[in-house]
Parts: C-alpha cells; sequence; structure tokens
C-alpha cells in the first residue's frame, strides 16, 4: 500500500501512512460520525458568519471584516485535516497519503494557522485604536489600512508557511513511513527523515515560537492598554459594553493559543502526547469560534438573526403558486 522507489544509493519512501488518532480503533465508525458532525457545524457556522459580515451593512467596521477573514481560515484549517482523518477512520487507504500531498498539507496548515496568528495580533491592535484614540481611529483604521493588515497578514502567512515546508522536505526520507499523528506536521514528519533534524528543531522552535510569542506579546500590550482605557470609563454600562466587543477575541485567543504551545514547545512528542491537544485547535476551535463570536457579540447575533430571518421571509416568496 505504500509505495517506495529503488535510488542508486538508497531507498526513498514516496508515500506516508497516518497513524491516526489513538483511541480511536475501537470505535472507527462513531468517531467518523463524531467527526462529521464537528466538520459540518464548523462549515455552517463560520459559511454563516462570513455571508452575514458579507451582506449586513451594520457589519462594515474593521472588526467585523477581520472576523470574516478568521471565519474563512478556520473554515479552511478544518478542512486541510478534518477530511482526512475521517477518511482514515473507514479505510486504510484513507490514511495513506503522498510525499507531495503530506508536504501540501503541511504547508497549507502552517499557512493558514500562522495567517491566523497574525490575524488575532491584527484584531487586538484594532480594538486598541478603537477603545484607546476613537477620535483618531476612523483615519487610522480606513478602508485602505484595513485591506492592508489583512493582507499583510496572509502574505506573512505564505512566508513563514513556505520556510518551514521546504526545511521539513529537503530532508531524505528513505527508512520508516509510519507518522505517528493523524496528519502531516512538523515534528511528527522530522522523526522519520534519515538525517540529523537538529537544526530544522531549531528553526521550528525559533520560528513558531517566536512568531507566536511576539504576536502573544503586542496582543497582551494592547490589552493592557485596553484595560487601562476602559478603568477610565465612568458608567458601568459604558464598560460592559467596552469589555463585550472584547471578550470574543479574548477567548478566541486563549482556545488558540494553548493547544500549540503544548505540542512546538516539545517537538519530540507526537502521537498519543500531541494528539489530543492538536484537535483541539484544528477541529474543536474552528468549531466554537462562530459561537464565540455571536453568543458574546450582540452586534454579530443581530446582524445574523436578521439574515436568518430575511431568508426564512424570502421562502415562502420564492413558491410556486397554487
Amino acid at each position: 500500500m505504500v509505495m517506495e522507489r529503488e535510488d542508486p544509493n538508497q531507498t526513498v519512501v514516496s508515500h506516508f501512512f497516518l497513524e491516526g488518532l489513538v483511541y480511536t480503533g475501537e470505535h472507527p465508525r462513531c468517531f467518523f460520525l463524531l467527526f462529521l458532525l464537528i466538520y459540518s457545524i464548523t462549515l455552517t457556522g463560520n459559511l454563516l458568519i462570513l455571508i452575514t459580515v458579507g451582506s449586513d451593512p451594520h457589519l462594515s467596521s474593521p472588526m467585523y471584516h477581520f472576523l470574516g477573514h478568521l471565519s474563512f481560515l478556520d473554515a479552511c484549517l478544518s478542512t486541510v485535516t478534518v477530511p482526512k482523518v475521517m477518511a482514515g477512520l473507514l479505510t486504510l487507504d484513507g490514511k495513506v497519503i503522498s510525499r507531495e500531498g503530506c508536504a501540501v498539507q503541511l504547508y497549507c496548515f502552517h499557512f493558514l494557522a500562522s495567517t491566523e496568528c497574525f490575524l488575532y495580533t491584527v484584531m487586538a491592535y484594532d480594538r486598541y485604536l478603537a477603545i484607546c484614540q476613537p477620535l483618531h481611529y476612523p483615519v487610522t483604521m480606513n478602508r485602505c489600512t484595513c485591506a492592508s493588515l489583512a493582507g499583510i497578514t496572509w502574505a506573512l502567512g505564505a512566508v513563514h508557511s513556505a520556510t518551514h515546508t521546504s526545511l521539513t522536505f529537503r530532508l531524505p526520507y528513505c527508512g520508516p513511513h509510519r507518522v505517528a499523528y493523524f496528519f502531516c506536521d512538523i515534528p511528527a514528519v522530522l522523526k522519520l527523515a534519515c538525517a540529523d533534524t537538529a537544526v530544522n528543531e531549531l528553526v521550528m522552535l525559533a520560528g513558531i515560537g517566536l512568531a507566536a510569542a511576539g504576536c502573544l506579546v503586542l496582543i497582551v500590550l494592547s490589552y493592557i492598554f485596553i484595560a487601562a482605557a476602559v478603568l477610565r470609563i465612568r458608567t458601568a454600562e459604558g464598560r460592559r459594553r467596552v469589555f463585550s466587543t472584547c471578550a470574543s477575541h479574548l477567548t478566541a485567543v486563549f482556545l488558540y493559543y494553548m493547544p500549540p504551545v503544548c505540542i512546538y514547545l516539545q517537538p519530540r512528542a507526537s502521537g498519543a502526547t500531541a494528539g489530543a491537544p492538536a484537535v483541539f485547535y484544528t477541529a474543536v476551535t474552528p468549531m466554537l469560534n462562530p459561537f464565540v463570536y455571536t453568543l458574546r457579540n450582540q452586534v454579530v447575533k443581530r446582524a445574523l438573526g436578521r439574515l436568518l430571518g430575511r431568508g426564512s421571509r424570502e421562502a415562502p416568496a420564492g413558491r410556486p403558486p397554487t
């Protein structure tokens, strides 16, 4: 099932076998249905957010523009990993992935995940400007600036992912082909390399660690200034309104950052030790984000209600007369 081709000097692995998640082998179909439910909720929720932000004029501010990007990233991030997990739960062939497919999956995953990391930082900066510098906010965060910041996050994510993917797959893979993980990620793939991976692990810790830590520091600094500004608001209603606009973002940041810390600070951990947190931020967090931003944000909740209400009113009009 895993094909290999002969090289004059060594055997080169052309396919990998994803061992999948631990504890799913006894009841694979039950876990298939669970992941199908999670994936369906993820796509439906994020698509609804995306359509709502794009169609409702009340959600034209930069904060909701960035929320639309976040919803698109979450839907794509889940798509990179979850369907392959579901395929592996149904058949053994579903666990086989070509070397090229593995490289594409690794690139797409880190591209989307790092872009989301940078986007959370931009969203925190947006909240800082809106709350701490409200008079300058419309000029500073104009449509052009908003589009530029979003574009920069995508460009940084692409470069960041291309660097790690090229470093990972320039190594020779000439022996073991079983990836002790449920998708192609750097720590699990590096364990199969037929060469010293110390440099790769150092670059991974430095690149991913510095990027994540730098973004987290900027987010924390933004919210320190925001907290100071909130404390200067005299009315309880004003403080509550400001807090409600930030609570969703803080919750999403917490859900996003905690699981990767458990994985990439331990580059040699994979399989059973890293699988659980990885499932959380590749499948569960993208599913939860739409609920976080609708349940905690009254503006989004009302806009979503208008969208669903308009759809229900238009449905009878499309029926042929009887």
